[in-house]
């Protein structure tokens, strides 16, 4: 047992042993991660190593160590100063927490600072943390690995823009091909842009003409990682009134970034405190940092743009996991935790889906993904009062801290769910999901939510009543056939709900027993 702090009253013993002032549990697999960027540090702690770990908590110290390089090639004492006690705090935090495996790593301002060593001496000293600094190849592998873990699929170029430096890496098929680190961060801009707003468009154009495979990003997807890239799609969201305000995954048309530069330059920065979240701290580094997406989208000659709220973080993490758990599906795992956290029969979401399969003989490998997902959440608000159910699963389909799905596929997860409790199909939200997904998919989603209704109602969340009826399409009607002994569970809530399906799906229904 670790000993207590000084200091506390008596009264506060036994709950300091309570709440993690103690050692911690054997088997105990929290991790934490200090990332010590140009701009800001960070301090993420995660519940486990697992597919997507859930994190525990999460703050920033804007310190800013990156700004005194282009003067003097140091860190500014004020910066350090800055950088010094929100690291004493992220240490404390992490020591009152109980965490044991702590991992700091620091990125282009203190690799390239000439002061950089002494800095980490002090950090040691004062913090009792060992900094580790990554040079430019592992900070590009972390960012896209980190995009993989988050984007599986993503096939384009990764951008992640900090705070001294840009990478660039492209990716296919969960593997990095080429990449290159250009000493082009958000703060680097900002500098520039203060001395000669004209240099800047020249400064950016030399150096992303070190990036000799550029044709390798036409007309694939730029996936844009960082800070100041990320304010920019909260910017996008806000001014184009797009109905889910969340960033992962969030897509803007090529052009966009150009039109925000345009925007930004005519824009009195202030009034952008209006956009929800947005961080203050970064506004000067905007206009810099859009002109730069802008020109490495031109030179790129990307499709688009996509948001991910994945990095370097992420990637450390993923990189340390072995390779089958690395290849599971992030928002499988992640619904299926959920699940299992706040339903009552773990095992009945995957039986659901096996159940209703026979339905959906001929579904796309996409659709039966979020098939799959929509089970695995269809018992999350049990405990809710039942005229507000809907409403719940809609909020955690749309809201919940989901990766590897789009805005679009959000939309049908919440359609399944708002069904699946029970939801009208004229509900207001019904609207809001029409402006994220495209009718069909929306069509479809209900038919699943539907086909859950019926399942829970049926089972009552029991595996023997699952195992022993057979759901299926038998010629103009959907039939359900309960085993010999269980036609008892045939009532009238099963047969209102069979015939639900039925008509949603254009068919009539039958109930056979026997």
């Amino acid at each position: 047992m670790r000993p207590m702090p000084p200091g506390l009253p008596d009264t506060m013993l036994g709950l300091a042993r309570r709440v993690g002032l103690a050692a911690a549990p054997a088997g105990d697999d929290r991790c934490a991660i200090i990332d010590i960027g140009s701009n800001s540090i960070r301090l993420v702690v995660y519940q486990g190593r697992t597919r997507i770990p859930a994190t525990m908590f999460n703050e920033k110290v804007m310190a800013g160590l990156g700004r005194g390089l282009a003067a003097n090639g140091k860190l500014s004492d004020a910066s350090m100063d800055v950088a010094v006690a929100g690291l004493r705090r992220f240490a404390a935090l992490t020591r009152a927490m109980g965490i044991a495996n702590v991992r700091t790593v620091a990125t282009a301002a203190v690799r390239e600072a000439k002061n950089g060593a002494a800095f980490i001496a002090r950090v040691a000293a004062e913090c009792g943390l060992a900094i580790e600094t990554i040079d430019g190849e592992a900070e590009a592998r972390g960012a896209a690995l980190g995009l993989v873990s988050g984007i599986p699929d993503a096939d384009g170029v990764v951008g992640d823009l900090g705070g001294g430096s840009l990478e660039l890496i492209r990716v296919k098929g969960g593997e990095m091909g080429h990449r290159i680190s250009l000493p082009i961060g958000a703060l680097r801009l900002d500098a520039v842009r203060k001395r000669d707003r004209r240099a800047l468009g020249p400064f950016i154009a030399k150096a992303l003409d070190q990036v000799g495979w550029a044709d390798e990003g036409r007309g694939r997807p730029f996936y844009m990682v960082g800070g100041s890239w990320r304010a920019l799609a909260q910017i996008h969201i806000w001014t184009s009134d797009h109905p889910l305000p969340i960033v992962h995954q969030y897509e803007m048309p090529a052009d966009a970034p150009g039109k925000l530069f345009r925007s930004l330059s005519h824009t009195d920065l202030a009034t952008l405190k209006a956009v929800p979240h947005l961080s203050t701290s970064r506004l000067p580094s905007l206009p810099g940092a859009a002109m730069l997406l802008a020109a490495v989208v031109k030179k790129l000659g990307s499709s688009s743009v996509i948001a991910s709220g994945f990095g370097l973080r992420e990637g450390l993490l993923f990189a340390d996991l072995p390779p089958e758990v690395r290849s599971l599906d992030p928002l499988i795992e992640a619904a299926r935790a959920e699940g299992a956290r706040q339903g009552r029969f773990p095992e009945h979401g995957d039986m659901l889906f096996d159940w209703m399969d026979p339905l959906f003989a001929d579904e796309p490998a996409g659709q039966r993904r979020l098939r799959l997902a929509a089970c695995l959440l269809s018992d999350i608000a049990w405990r809710a009062h039942p005229d507000f159910r809907p409403e719940r699963g809609v909020d955690v389909a749309l809201h919940g801290n989901w990766v590897a799905v789009t805005a679009a596929e959000r939309a049908a997860l919440a359609c399944a769910l708002h069904h699946n409790f029970g939801g009208s199909a004229d509900a207001p939200i019904m609207a809001t999901l029409a402006r994220l997904a495209p009718p069909p998919l929306l069509a479809r989603a209900r038919i699943w939510g539907l086909a859950l209704r019926l399942g829970q109602r049926l089972t009552g969340g029991t595996a023997v009543a699952l195992a022993a009826s057979r759901l299926e399409r038998a010629g103009d009607a959907v039939q359900l056939r309960l085993g010999p002994g269980h036609a008892d569970l045939a009532g009238d809530a099963v047969q209102r709900r069979l015939k639900l399906l039925g008509n949603g799906l254009g068919l009539g229904s039958r109930l056979v027993t026997g």
